[in-house]
């Protein structure tokens, strides 16, 4: 799928981030969730590039970024590195300001990165989550069985590589078409393009570690800044028909997160952007 994308790598620290920018105007950082590359946004960024520098990286680990191997305390995929890594990227392409638009893991990042940067983020659209703290301190048997994964990816290396390895392309299929309308609603190209980033065993390492970094480090450094708010405004997007918007009031989890809060529920499943794009994008231009 060709979106005009201009493609570069940035290195942050010792890991190359690819990052790829479309667009005129003020910048508009777009950060990807699990199990799926910058791709996610095909069906806004035609939109979105129309009135904005958008800024669309890979996340370490996924994409063609570089996918390091886990460290013993899984700081090299902590939220924390991840949010330096889209100071790297933003850096590099000379934004010191920016807006954020961000999903799923993409949307941890950017929670990180409102924390550790609030001088950098004028605006920010959280999509389809609620804190991390939220989902490991209320575990339900609804949570838990919506949200799996959460449990199986964090198991020491290898057994959910190894387990994941057996036929990723079916693992993958099926956790996209979990949350999703089904695999149709997908681009066949942009499908393929997952199909070929996800099915690679450093890629799957590389998302096993994410999710051991969330269930680590990354809560130690959240219940550190558990009294710090994000400073811009805050959007939360939601996804009513999907497994998040089931489980938990999602507004409400963020009301003590943030300064300035304003929400919408989307009818989609998990992954908005692709399913519901032109609420969406309404749901954007409104806020930001």
């Amino acid at each position: 799928m060709d979106l005009g994308f201009t493609t570069q790598r940035v290195m942050s620290g010792d890991v190359a981030i690819s990052v790829n920018t479309v667009g005129q105007g003020e910048p508009l950082l777009l950060i990807h969730g699990y199990p799926e590359t910058h791709l996610t946004w095909y069906a806004v960024i035609p939109e979105l590039a129309k009135q904005y520098t958008v800024v669309c990286p890979d996340l370490r680990g996924y994409g063609a970024s570089d996918k390091p191997a886990g460290e013993p305390d899984h700081a090299n995929y902590s939220k924390r590195a991840m949010a330096q890594d889209m100071i790297a990227v933003m850096d590099a392409l000379g934004f010191d300001r920016f807006r954020v638009v961000a999903h799923d893991r993409g949307a941890r990042v950017a929670h990180r990165l409102c924390l550790d940067h609030p001088q950098r983020v004028s605006k920010v659209a959280l999509v389809d989550i609620v804190p991390t703290t939220t989902l490991y301190d209320e575990v339900t048997r609804e949570v838990a069985t919506a949200y799996f994964h959460w449990f199986f990816l964090i198991q020491p290396a290898p057994l959910p590589e190894k387990l994941i390895g057996g036929d990723p392309k079916a693992y993958l299929h099926m956790g996209l078409g979990m949350r999703t309308g089904g695999l149709a609603s997908l681009d066949e190209d942009v499908l393929r393009s997952f199909e070929e980033s996800f099915c690679d065993a450093d890629a799957i390492h590389a998302s096993c570690e994410d999710y051991r970094a969330a269930a680590s480090i990354d809560l130690e450094h959240d219940r550190a800044d558990s009294d710090k708010k994000i400073e811009c405004p805050l959007l939360v997007i939601w996804g009513t028909e999907g497994p998040m918007g089931r489980c938990f009031d999602v507004p409400g989890t963020w009301e003590s997160k943030a300064t300035s809060l304003s929400r919408l529920g989307i009818a989609s499943n998990h992954y908005v952007q692709q399913e519901a794009p032109g609420a969406f994008l309404d749901a954007l231009a409104a806020f930001l």
